[in-house]
């Protein structure tokens, strides 16, 4: 009974610890995202569509950065060399970082295509990303069980740094 008890714990524990990596490759993500949208905007004013593949060329970038990065320390933690199956494992669990991409990227490909002004895109794509800041801040609340007032401090945390990328965005635009 009690084997099965702690192999549940553990289970639970594995699963929020893999929630917790995924939610913070999507705010890492949403991030990288948000400031590649910065550059790029400014870079290619008047073409939306290079915005859209800097910002997925980047965040691949960053993906297989972090996959490298995380199969170095796991091979050293574990002191022997890590199997191709264990370093796919871990590009499956930092993939969350290239999905963060993908409802920007389609607001970006839907003003390229008409649906809306290129400006009018790349703003709805830096509110998607501060809606993403915001719902990552509340499902960490939420995971943690922190009350309301930990909530809020949490989510403006995380809002805040999207928001000071809004002033960079603004900043830059003028200059």
């Amino acid at each position: 009974m009690i084997d099965r008890l702690l192999g549940h714990a553990g289970r639970e524990r594995g699963r929020r610890g893999e929630m917790g990596e995924r939610l913070g490759g999507f705010i890492y993500g949403t991030i990288v995202v948000l400031a590649t949208l910065i550059a790029g905007s400014r870079a290619y004013s008047h073409g939306i569509g290079h915005v859209a593949l800097l910002v997925v060329l980047t965040t691949v970038v960053f993906w297989l950065a972090h996959v490298y990065a995380d199969s170095l320390a796991d091979s050293i933690r574990r002191d022997q060399r890590l199997s191709w199956h264990e370093v796919v494992e871990i590009g499956r669990r930092e993939s969350s970082i290239i999905e963060a991409a993908a409802t920007p990227v389609l607001i970006l490909i839907l003003g390229k295509l008409g649906l809306f002004s290129e400006n009018t895109a790349v703003w709805l794509a830096f509110a998607a990303g501060l809606v993403v800041l915001g719902a990552g801040g509340i499902a960490f609340a939420r995971t943690t069980q922190l009350g309301p007032l930990g909530t809020v401090f949490i989510v403006a945390l995380n809002l805040s740094i999207g928001l000071v990328l809004v002033g960079l965005k603004l900043f830059v635009g003028h200059h």
